[in-house]
């Protein structure tokens, strides 16, 4: 490694400037927005790759790639440039940054034109930037301060603050997980924010594919003031700098920048049952079969079932697009049953083909392989019990042949949805060659890009299929971007009340980090069966998150199932029947992180910054910005201490018996069917009945919970979002979004709203529900609790 020290400045453009460091190497600035830069150090002023599948700042990117000096999407403001003595200072309306000799930046930012600038990053000044010389390794170390808390990086292990922590991006199939301790995991998100207090806060991205590792103070050395460092094994320098006043401004900011999220259809937002148990028995479609009756028999709400990958198997070992008919004689029988049944069949497929697969001989001899560095030949890695090749989505041959398969394989026979699995691509072989758009690249430089190209893949097959829905999936690995097409969750957990608790920051850091649909293995994927209690707490946990899936994989081959134990399957039964009642409330949050890029999962202290208590509640969160979620994760709890974020509006039990002041701690009585959950005060809480499916043709019920604030604290607006669950038009008009407005005179609480949109819902009447006492006024007109009032369409 070298470090970089000099530099001269070589001129601007309208977008930036370009500086010469060390007399070789180009260091380029780019103000995207007043409150974004980009960074960029070409090694040898070339890039080692000249595309990002990241940045899409409007809403998505070529299948190929974007070119990263691509500004579509960006507003590229003016700026000011001064040269001072060796300096060079640009500057926005909000930011500006010094560049010192050695090559080491200052920022500073200003919230508001004419107010003072104020230091909120600074590059370590020693020794900032260093670069491999004989390769692309390349290093960033900035300034460590202790009042600074770091939050990002995705989904890790262990406390959501990173401060003092160490951190690799390298994807691993890390099965039986320690949620608090193991790293590195499933996924490639390398973001970071800083939370600065008073002075806002600071993200941080490093567009790079390449294994990577972030310390974020475990690491001293006595050369130099306390540092945080970003180290890349490969690939270019290339980091976004943005500021904001807040932490959840930078959440929305770089959730922008990396594309949105994929706005999948209603039913997938309801239960989900898999288990490996079921397609890895003999007679897994009489299982699969006997799961709907089940469903019947015990009265449970159900949208989706995901087929694991037993249905592929031979002698044990798993081929992707193969069919065990020993093991599923009819499957066309066993889809249109569950098509008829109204829940919805997702099938496991895997990027990789054991070398004694069926198709193998086909796919090597048509190139569809990551080629082995040396000889050429298809790559060979572990999996699954043998070794297999890895299929190149970088190939375009390769995409038209997994498109071909999904069509005939799965679409042809009923499952339109795929769980894009297994796609962490463990190729270690860090040179294989990969075909690049016709470009080769090293697959070290992208080995998180296949399981995104994967996903995509799948995505604009199932579009092709059915171009009229919008697709379900699902991809286990990911990097910035593959949130545009899927559905995630936290991998292959293990059964344990620890990983009941740590899940839930680790959920938490992936939404702070631009992943809003996400969930976790309830009940615990590997290891021993859950025992009764903590199966319970984890339904209980799981129904409020947006992917709510019962899976596993059990040592004693069991099943996880939510009729498994008869002496708790009636609380079982009520925690999946309140996640149908739900539907309305998640798919507006739904809705919202698709138009407005708000988070659904969030953080105490994203909304409530300045509670300091809101920092210390590792395991409790908002759904949303008014449903406080406190589930029971500890053994044989007879009592839960919950955190009450300071507001003026307090906190309503969900139940409406008691309300809460903001900014204290209670403890909340519990036993096995307690769910502690309390409702922000200036809340309407939408309401579906308990449906045993969530498709909107069955949601013919309505109510609107109430939860008024106290007298004298400001009128609350929220909105709700309804559509035919599935349509591409409903962005485009097809949908029906109603606007309220909460307020409170003395003992009358007001309620205002309208509607917009041309499409009616299948409930034309919304009962109406109030918690405490007091008068209803709605829309003017006196009401009382169990009333029922008009919802019929109305042009807009």
């Amino acid at each position: 490694m070298k470090a970089l020290k000099n530099w001269r400045y070589l001129g601007r453009s309208s977008a930036g400037i370009a500086l010469e460091v060390e007399n070789r190497h180009r260091l380029v600035v780019k103000v995207l927005e007043n409150a974004l830069i980009r960074v960029v150090l070409l090694k040898d002023g070339t890039y080692r790759l000249d595309r990002t599948w990241a940045i899409a700042p409007e809403g998505d990117v070529p299948f190929d790639g974007r070119t990263r000096d691509d500004l579509a999407g960006f507003s590229c403001p003016d700026f000011l440039l001064e040269e001072q003595d060796g300096r060079l200072v640009l500057e926005t309306e909000i930011l500006r940054l010094t560049i010192n000799t050695p090559l080491a930046f200052v920022w500073e930012s200003r919230p508001a034109a004419g107010e003072p600038w104020q230091e909120i990053a600074r590059d370590r000044p020693q020794d900032a930037y260093m670069i491999g010389r004989r390769d692309h390794r390349n290093h960033h170390f900035m300034r460590r301060n202790p009042d600074e808390r770091y939050y990002g990086l995705g989904e890790k292990a262990g406390g959501l603050e990173r401060t003092g922590r160490r951190f690799e991006m390298r994807n691993l199939d890390a099965m039986g997980y320690d949620a608090q301790t193991t790293d590195p995991l499933y996924k490639h998100i390398p973001f970071t924010i800083t939370d600065k207090g008073r002075l806002g806060a600071v993200g941080l991205y490093y567009d790079t594919l390449a294994p990577c590792w972030f310390d974020l103070g475990n690491e001293k050395d006595n050369y130099h003031l306390p540092f945080r460092a970003f180290r890349a094994a490969d690939g270019d320098l290339d980091y976004y700098f943005s500021w904001a006043p807040s932490v959840l401004d930078i959440v929305k900011q770089h959730h922008g920048l990396t594309g949105g999220t994929a706005f999948m259809p209603r039913w997938g937002l309801g239960y989900s049952g898999s288990t490996m148990a079921y397609t890895d028995s003999e007679n897994a479609q009489e299982r699969l079969m006997e799961f709907l009756g089940k469903l019947s028999e015990e009265d449970m709400p159900c949208d989706s079932f995901q087929m694991s990958s037993g249905y592929t198997a031979i002698k044990g070992k798993r081929y992707v697009f193969h069919w065990n008919t020993d093991r599923f004689p009819d499957v066309e029988t066993m889809t249109r049953a569950y098509a008829e049944a109204g829940i919805n069949l997702i099938a496991n497929i895997k990027p990789v083909l054991l070398d004694d697969h069926p198709l193998f001989k086909e796919a090597a001899e048509a190139g569809l392989f990551i080629r082995d560095s040396e000889t050429g030949e298809p790559e060979q890695s572990p999996f699954w019990d043998g070794y297999g090749s890895h299929l190149d989505f970088t190939n375009e041959d390769t995409v038209r042949w997994w498109q071909q398969n999904l069509k005939d394989k799965l679409f042809s026979r009923g499952i339109p949805c795929t769980w894009n699995d297994n796609n962490e691509y463990e190729v270690w072989d860090d040179e294989a060659v990969c075909a690049g758009f016709g470009k080769p690249i090293p697959v070290n430089l992208i080995r998180p890009l296949h399981s995104q190209l994967m996903t995509r893949a799948s995505f604009e097959a199932q579009v092709a299929h059915q171009p009229k829905k919008r697709p379900y999936l699902i991809s286990r690995c990911a990097c910035p971007g593959t949130q545009r097409y899927a559905q995630t969750w936290t991998g292959d957990n293990f059964t344990s009340w620890d990983t009941l608790r740590w899940n839930i920051p680790m959920g938490l850091g992936l939404s702070l980090s631009g992943f809003y649909n996400i969930g976790h293995d309830v009940g615990g994927f590997a290891g021993p069966r859950p025992e009764p209690e903590l199966f319970l707490r984890w339904v209980q946990n799981g129904i409020f998150h947006p992917r709510f899936t019962i899976h596993s994989w059990n040592d004693d081959g069991t099943a996880n199932e939510a009729w498994m134990y008869p002496e708790i399957t009636p609380l079982v039964r009520n925690a999946l029947k309140f996640r149908a009642q739900l539907i309305p409330y998640l798919y507006g949050l739904l809705h919202r992180a698709v138009t407005e890029g708000e988070p659904m999962l969030r953080p105490l202290f994203l909304d409530y910054p300045n509670d300091p208590a809101c920092r210390e509640a590792e395991f409790d969160f908002l759904l949303g910005r008014d449903l406080l979620v406190a589930t029971v994760v500890e053994e044989g709890a007879t009592s839960r201490r919950v955190t009450l974020p300071a507001n003026e509006e307090g906190w309503w039990a969900f139940d409406g018996s008691s309300w809460h002041e903001g900014g204290q701690m209670i403890d909340v009585p519990v036993a096995l069917d307690t769910i502690p959950l309390f409702v922000r005060g200036g809340t309407v809480l939408p309401m579906a009945a308990e449906n045993l499916r969530s498709t909107p043709s069955s949601d013919t019920l309505r109510t609107w919970r109430i939860y008024p604030q106290p007298e004298g604290t400001p009128d609350r607006h929220s909105q709700f979002y309804d559509d035919d669950g599935d349509t591409v038009y409903a962005l485009a008009g097809e949908s029906c979004l109603t606007r309220l407005c909460l307020s409170r005179t003395g003992e009358t609480v007001h309620l205002d709203w309208q509607r917009s949109g041309n499409w009616q819902p299948a409930f034309d009447k919304v009962t109406l529900w109030l918690a405490g006492a007091g008068t209803l006024a709605v829309n003017g007109t006196e009401r009382k609790t169990g009333e029922t009032i008009d919802f019929t369409v109305s042009q807009s």
